[in-house]
């Protein structure tokens, strides 16, 4: 593996040119029109650009990613997050065309991809999945799963989905008749197949995700966890590592159940697992597998010292991993928040636009990935975000406060982000003192905030 084609953009293309370069590869970069001048193709060896602005005519077509790919002679495919990152035709294009893709297999990918099917194989290693239903098609067939499992409440969930799109809370069976349709319907648009089901709603839960990485050779190993419980519809905010406020032997519980889905899945690369965790009964329930690099992932490079894509990369040139689960250990806390170009007193609209000013603090235990810099388009065609803002210190306590020192120093114009949302969380007493649930943004944080 000589040349690896990074199938993204933003920051995360930033953050795998930066790797290949740290791993002695040459980088080629795919852009739409919109991406011709940004700061990962400034990085790259070389650029080559797939289509227009709108990401269906680029960063989402596997034809044009594959015909870049053998156009500039790589032969490789690292795909990121996002847009094509875990679509198995893609990686079905890859090995046709003899590229080497930067992930697990087709078959893994398909079996992690689908809720159901990776509910299935959870099962059949003793992880607990709450009790849910199959595939659902209609609305009747849910009215009749949803007597049986005679709990509410529910929540309605995408097959084939994530980030949230298709996912209601039902209270009631009036709600099925209200929400059904537009869930499936919402689901085929954003994933092409309109298939829901549901499982039992925990009104008091932690989102807790655990980072693994596994080579060909057999070895399978996690990363500790991330603690993603600060969300608005189902979206990640604020992120840390490790968990805190978690029963030693449930959080082992959980590390463990994600090395053993990993193994039953025969899986390949870097992923997360991800789990909910029930406040009140002090147990855990399989989610859902995300077969990629996670947004987050820096967190858990800070307090592990690991480079999560420099070993991607390793792994997909058919090396063992370079540490054992022996050789892992966890140094203080660290936390990220989502600089996003978003306007949160209009609900969090996208604010597209120049960036003027672009301030970002520098400094002992912080990290920037980013895009950005002054003068850099901030695309309306694309997700808003813009930078990740990530702190590490000895304690939790120590990186609550220098996260709000960090936020302080950021200065950006032009356009307007989620800053100040963030310095309100950092500043607010229960996020600082004790674990939230995934609730607590939308319910306490947010109807109280006043910007400031």
């Amino acid at each position: 593996m000589r040349r690896v084609l990074v199938a993204n953009r933003g920051e995360i293309a930033v953050r795998v040119v930066k790797a290949c370069f740290d791993e002695g590869l040459e980088s080629v970069l795919v852009v739409s029109d919109a991406d011709r001048d940004t700061l990962a193709a400034r990085l790259a060896d070389r650029v080559v650009v797939v289509g227009p602005a709108p990401a269906i005519e680029s960063y989402l077509s596997i034809d044009r990613v594959i015909a870049a790919a053998t156009y500039a002679d790589a032969d490789a495919v690292h795909p990121g997050y996002g847009f094509l990152s875990e679509r198995p035709e893609l990686v079905d294009a890859c090995e046709e065309y003899g590229l080497t893709f930067v992930g697990p297999p087709a078959d893994v990918m398909r079996r992690a991809g689908s809720k159901l099917g990776a509910r299935e194989v959870a099962e059949s290693v003793g992880i607990p999945t709450g009790r849910g239903t199959t595939g659902l098609r209609t609305v009747d067939e849910a009215i009749d799963a949803a007597e049986a499992l005679d709990n509410y409440p529910l929540l309605l969930k995408a097959s084939a989905g994530g980030g949230g799109r298709g996912m209601t809370i039902i209270r009631k069976p009036e709600d099925l008749l209200e929400h059904f349709t537009r869930a499936s319907n919402e689901a085929e648009r954003a994933f092409g197949d309109g298939t829901v089901y549901m499982e039992p709603y925990i009104e008091n839960a932690r989102h807790i995700e655990v980072q693994v990485i596994a080579d060909t050779h057999g070895n399978v190993v996690h990363l500790g966890e991330r603690d993603c419980s600060a969300q608005r519809r189902y979206q990640k905010i604020v992120e840390e590592a490790p968990s805190v406020g978690l029963p030693a032997a449930l959080v082992e519980q959980i590390r463990q159940a994600a090395v053993d889905l990993a193994r039953a899945l025969n899986y390949v690369g870097a992923g997360t697992v991800e789990f909910l965790v029930d406040v009140e009964k002090s147990a855990f329930i399989f989610l859902e597998v995300n077969a990629r690099v996670q947004v987050e992932h820096p967190v858990t490079e800070m307090i592990s010292g690991i480079d999560i894509v420099r070993e991607q990369l390793r792994v997909a040139r058919g090396e063992p991993l370079s540490f054992t689960q022996d050789d892992v250990y966890f140094r203080g806390h660290a936390i990220e928040v989502r600089i996003n170009a978003e306007d949160a007193q209009n609900n969090f609209a996208p604010t597209p636009g120049t960036i003027e000013e672009w301030t970002v603090p520098q400094g002992a235990g912080i990290r920037v990935d980013t895009y950005a810099h002054p003068g850099a388009r901030v695309s309306p065609y694309y997700d808003s975000l813009v930078a990740k803002l990530i702190v590490h210190a000895e304690s939790r306590d120590e990186a609550v406060r220098l996260m709000s020192r960090a936020l302080d120093k950021v200065a950006i114009t032009g356009i307007k982000t989620t800053v100040d949302v963030h310095r309100a969380i950092m500043a607010d007493d229960e996020f600082a003192t004790r674990p939230i649930t995934t609730k607590w943004i939308e319910e306490r944080f947010l109807p109280a905030w006043q910007p400031s």
